[in-house]
């Protein structure tokens, strides 16, 4: 299981740039390549499918435990490179440890044994940059580590002295990416936006992998990745119902990858429908499923989706519904947007919530249900995450949860249930045992 992780001192450093670059620019080579996100992360692993060809799928220490990883990580089994995304920093992580660890990108390298490509934004700085790379690379010393990628340099004089100071460090070189303001993406509240609402997604990918051609040391990045053998894990998730009606759309479109591939191998049948379109979710589905996504930009259009609603409304009156943070808010009452206008939601529970008072909630989460949940029986612990600005105002039904963040401390997002209708603000990783 041969591959690299991409990394960075922190956030907002390019390293989405040289991940994006890089797995188009080696599957072009010829080179089938399995992308990964160290992390939870829903909008990077999209642009990641886009670039590769193959599905990206999360590595999460803290919320998965050996079993679940190792059955991630064989989706490698038929690659012939991994490319990896770390999140925030390389040793960002939480403060308690969770099933497997902390969360942090650096044990995801670790643990698959994948050396760590450090991009570096050595803007401001030149020889001091390789303080900051030695330390990095001398933080964990059994980590292993295949070099710098130095982004925006400013001119040949900066490159030189740059390199100057990672060459006293012996700290390998592996490409140098100078100053341009053209090769940032779009983002929005939440990060980045979407890959499917990118107004040119393929050619900026496409301008990506030349960039780091004519940059970057192509033969030296494929002869730096390293791995050990593939494991075999336990199974991934297994489907919540037999029919899955499953929400997909420019509103609900945050799914985990693995909890969709474990469904489907153990023979759950996935219909997609959108609610944009105003489609009523399919009549003979055995569970709704209403994922994350953004309804606090579509709100009106949402509001207006009767077809939507009513379907929504009469499979609620014999067989289970479930949503997911945007798609929670979206089985509630009323969702107020940025401007302050509230539009009817479904109704199903009573959950008023505003994205015009906007506070950010962030964070992983540990759950143990009060009542049952699709696939999840009362008293189960689960693991998920919760990304958010949106504030709730009424929040009058059944908690479903008691809820905890990393380190324990209870949340007042407990979700909330009423009669066949269950709702979070956390989206789930995984429970634990399962």
């Amino acid at each position: 299981m041969r591959g690299l992780l991409i990394s960075a001192p922190s956030s907002g450093t390019g390293k989405t740039t040289v991940m994006l670059g890089l797995l188009r620019a080696l599957a072009e080579d010829g080179l089938a390549v399995q992308p990964f996100k160290s992390g939870p992360d829903y909008i990077d692993p999209a642009f990641h499918r886009a670039a590769s060809g193959r599905a990206s799928y999360n590595i999460d220490t803290w919320a998965m435990d050996d079993g679940l990883l190792s059955a991630i990580s064989a989706k490698a089994a038929d690659a012939d490179i991994c490319i990896a995304e770390g999140s925030m920093g390389l040793y960002d992580g939480v403060a308690t440890r969770g099933q497997s660890g902390f969360g942090t990108s650096a044990e995801t390298a670790k643990r698959m044994s994948w050396p760590v490509v450090l991009v570096l934004d050595v803007g401001g700085q030149a020889q001091s940059a390789a303080a900051t790379a030695l330390g990095f690379r001398n933080y964990m010393p059994d980590l292993p580590f295949a070099g710098v990628i130095l982004n925006r340099v400013a001119s040949p004089r900066h490159e030189r002295l740059t390199r100057l100071g990672m060459e006293r460090a012996g700290l390998p070189v592996l490409g140098v990416l100078p100053r341009r303001g053209d090769l940032t993406l779009p983002e929005r509240h939440l990060g980045l936006i979407q890959a499917v609402e990118h107004p040119d997604l393929e050619a900026a990918i496409a301008g990506y992998a030349q960039f780091l051609r004519d940059h970057v040391d192509l033969e030296a990045i494929k002869a730096a990745a390293s791995g050990k053998p593939i494991v075999s894990g336990g199974p991934l998730p297994t489907p919540p119902a037999q029919r899955i009606a499953l929400a997909q759309d420019a509103a609900f479109s945050f799914t985990y990858p693995h909890l969709l591939e474990g469904w489907r191998a153990a023979g759950a049948e996935i219909l997609p429908f959108s609610p944009l379109a105003d489609q009523a979710p399919d009549a003979s589905a055995d569970l709704v499923w209403l994922p994350g996504g953004y309804p606090e930009l579509h709100a009106g259009k949402l509001a207006a989706a009767e077809s939507f609603r009513k379907g929504l409304r009469s499979h609620a009156e014999t067989r289970p519904v479930h949503g997911e943070c945007g798609g929670y808010m979206a089985l509630g009452e009323t969702l107020i947007d940025k401007a302050g206008t509230p539009h009817r939601m479904a109704g199903l529970l009573g959950l008023v919530t505003s994205y015009e008072k906007r506070k950010f909630h962030l964070g992983y989460r540990r759950a143990v249900l009060k009542s049952p949940l699709p696939g999840h029986a009362e008293g189960a612990a689960l693991r998920g995450h919760e990304f958010h600005y949106s504030t709730i105002l009424e929040q009058p039904d059944a908690p479903l949860a008691d809820v905890f963040d990393a380190d324990g401390n209870p949340v007042p997002e407990t979700g909330s249930w009423r009669g066949t209708v269950s709702g979070t603000f956390f989206h789930l990783i995984t429970g634990e045992g399962a």
